[in-house]
This record gives C-alpha cells, structure tokens and sequence, in this order.
C-alpha cells in the first residue's frame, strides 16, 4: 500500500474512529518484517506427508490429516461422482432446500459409527459448537468449560444465555467446585476430548462421575480424538468404553475425515431438538455435495482399514521417544500431536522458520493459543508418514533445536 495514502487514512482518523486499531495493530508486520512471520504459510500442494512451498519441497508436520485420507483416490473419487450428480452446492440451508438424500445417508452412517441413535450434519466444526451450545443452555443454565477448551466453544458459550464457569484445565477437582456452586441450574459441561495445542485427553471417567453426581450432561469435542483414539478409531469415549455414558460427542471432517464440516451425535430426541433450534444450521448454506461425499467414503476406509491406525500410533510413538531423547520439553502429550515446547514467542517464531530452512513444515502456537511462557512448535502426525520422513524431520529437530540452545 502506498505510504503516503496510509498517512493521510491515519490523519483522518479520529481516536473513537471504528478503524483506529487495525492501524495501531503492528506486531504480524513486525515479526514480518524480521521474516519469522510463520502464519499463512502458501502451500501448493495436497496435504500428503510431503508438501510444496513455492516449489520446495516440505516434510509436512502441521497437518491434522491423521490418517491420510485426504489425497486418497477412493475418497477424491467419491467428492467428483457427487459433484457430476449433484453439482458444487446445495443454494440453502438444510432447513430449506439444501438437504440432499447424500445428507441423510451421512447422519445415519455417522450415527452408526458413533453407536448413537441420531447425528447432524454442519457445513463446518466451528459451527457446530456455536449451534449446539447456544441451542441448549438458557439463561437459567450453566456451561462448565475447560479452560484449554476450543475457541469454537468458547464463542457457543457467549452465544448462549447461560451463564459461563471454567475450571482449571483438566482438574477434576476444579471441576467439582464449579458443580456445586452451579446448583440449582441446568449444567452442561463440555470437553475437548484431546486439547488441540498439547494433545493430552480429558479425564473423560471422572467428569462423567462428576457430570452424574450433580445432575450435569455432557458434551465432548472430539474432533482430535475421532479416527485417532479407541481400538475403532470412534474417539474419546470408545478410549475409555464410555459410548454410552456421554450426552452428546461433536466431530469434525477436517482431520481424519479428510473434508470440511461438522457432526453431532446423541439421542435422538436431542438431535432433533437442535436441528430445530441451532441458528448455525438454520441460518448456513447446506454442505456441498463433495464434502458430504468425502466423509462418507472416509468413514468406510476407516472401518476398512484399521491397520491406519495402527501406523499413526508407531509413527506417534517413535516421534514422541525420539524428542524425549532428544532432551525436548514435550509436555503432556498422549495423541499424535506432540508440542515441542520453548517457552518465548520468539523463539518459536525463529524455531519454525529454521525448521522450514531445513524442509520441514511444523506450526507455532504463542499466546493466547497458549497459556505465557508456553510458546511451542506443534507437531503432529498421520498414518502416512514414512520412516523416511521421520528420519528427515528427527535431524532437523535436532540441528535447530541445538543452534537455539534448547538441547
């Protein structure tokens, strides 16, 4: 933008003028400006375990493709026949025109999947939070949140009526005390079932005593865990055999169902209380053939094929005993997210572009994704990375973790 022209907007403005922070905001163009700006990063490529920046080529560990179905020729093979029948879009919500037969297959396949009685589909996971959360807690209910919950979340709670608690993350005993001082209300709580920055899983077992003890339902974000934990792939709960102790359990299609959208699934009552009171469904576009079509077919490769799971588990295993090795600061981790934690903003920022220097992608997460102090490198893996690959990214670990004195 031409200086001169930013000048004369500047002066015009006044310090009540709706626009005066987004001049005053200078610190991407600073961390820019050093050429440690690690956001927006232009791939050219699909998300496989190798990727392409402006035609280099890159060891991707950033994505959450976990089982590498994104690419899979069975499931782009699928999106295209849909997309020939049914065309590029739905023009409607699903309230309205935009239901297809392709969606209804989906909830029940879902359905099916999760062993519930019913699921909705949402044309994104962020959605699906906002729609469920705002749709269920009034103004003389709680919403009991982890405070490491997703910013999905969060943002349902605000559009709710009710009033929001947080409690300690992942403190049981935190989250008692929030109960207690919530009786006398409607209480949901909901979790993430794996936290999306250091990969550890909710104490699933004790907040379903808990929820049972004060009278609480709840609701799991499972978006990581899906296709990731349980002998099945089915999440969180199927981890700790609790299917049919939780309410409700929300999943995405952009990890390990390699699309985009959203699903909750419960009761079927539930459900259909929701599709009636959910303002992100009502009020959204329906998702677009491809996508519904791409999950469908996911879903059978996963059943089809447990031994994914399998290999993302060694994959996540060895990466995790080669960082601990290392002398890596690798947090609470039990999911193939693995944060390499190095506390400054800084040196995150300088972390991930030597890392990409040495053609590996990985991601940062400073503030408020992370709690002060806590910046990291986030790391994670799929089924599809080779030994090849890891033996790549496990070097330039090491190099770059050496050059900044953090090994």
């Amino acid at each position: 933008m031409d200086g001169g022209l930013v000048q004369d907007k500047q002066v015009a403005m006044t310090k009540d003028d709706l626009f005066a922070k987004c001049f005053r905001f200078r610190k991407a163009r600073e961390i820019m400006e050093l050429g440690l700006y690690p956001y927006f990063r232009v791939i050219e490529s699909a998300q496989d375990p190798v990727v392409y920046l402006r035609g280099r080529r890159m060891i991707m560990v950033g994505s959450n493709n976990y089982l590498g179905l994104t690419n899979d020729p069975r499931v782009k093979e699928a999106a295209v026949r849909a997309i020939q029948r049914y065309g590029t879009g739905c023009a409607g919500s699903r309230f309205l025109n935009g239901t297809l037969d392709i969606h209804i297959q989906l909830e029940e396949k879902l359905a099916r999947f999760m062993k519930r009685e019913a699921a909705l589909v949402f044309s994104t996971g962020f959605q699906v939070n906002l729609g469920v959360i705002s749709a269920l807690v009034g103004k003389d209910d709680a919403v009991l949140i982890d405070k490491m919950d997703h910013a999905s979340i969060i943002d349902g709670c605000r559009l709710s009526y009710g009033e929001i608690k947080k409690f300690r993350h992942n403190d049981m005993n935190d989250l008692e005390r929030v109960l207690i001082n919530s009786r006398g209300k409607g209480k949901l709580i909901v979790v993430d079932g794996v936290f999306s920055m250091e990969g550890d899983i909710i104490d699933l077992p004790e907040v379903v005593r808990l929820a049972e003890q004060y009278g609480a339902r709840v609701m799991v974000d499972d978006a990581h865990g899906i296709g990731v934990l349980g002998s099945t792939g089915r999440g969180t709960c199927e981890h700790f055999g609790l299917e049919k102790k939780v309410d409700l359990i929300m999943g995405t299609y952009s990890k390990s169902l390699a699309s985009i959208g959203g699903f909750v699934a419960g009761d079927e009552e539930i459900i259909h209380y929701i599709k009636h009171f959910a303002r992100s469904l009502i009020f959204s576009a329906s998702p677009p053939p491809a996508s519904v079509a791409a999950v469908s077919a996911a879903l059978d490769i996963i059943e089809q094929e447990p031994e994914r799971i399998q290999r993302l588990w060694q994959n996540t295993n060895r990466m995790f005993n080669t960082f601990k090795e290392l002398g890596f600061e690798v947090g609470p981790s039990q999911t193939p997210i693995i944060p390499v934690i190095v506390r400054e903003d800084s040196t995150a920022f300088r972390m991930a572009m030597m890392l990409q220097e040495e053609g590996v992608f990985a991601n940062v997460a400073v503030s408020p994704a992370v709690p002060n102090g806590k910046a990291l490198i986030r790391t994670s893996y799929m089924a599809t990375h080779t030994d090849e690959h890891l033996d790549i990214v496990t070097e330039a670990f090491k190099k770059v973790g050496k050059s900044l004195g953090l090994i």
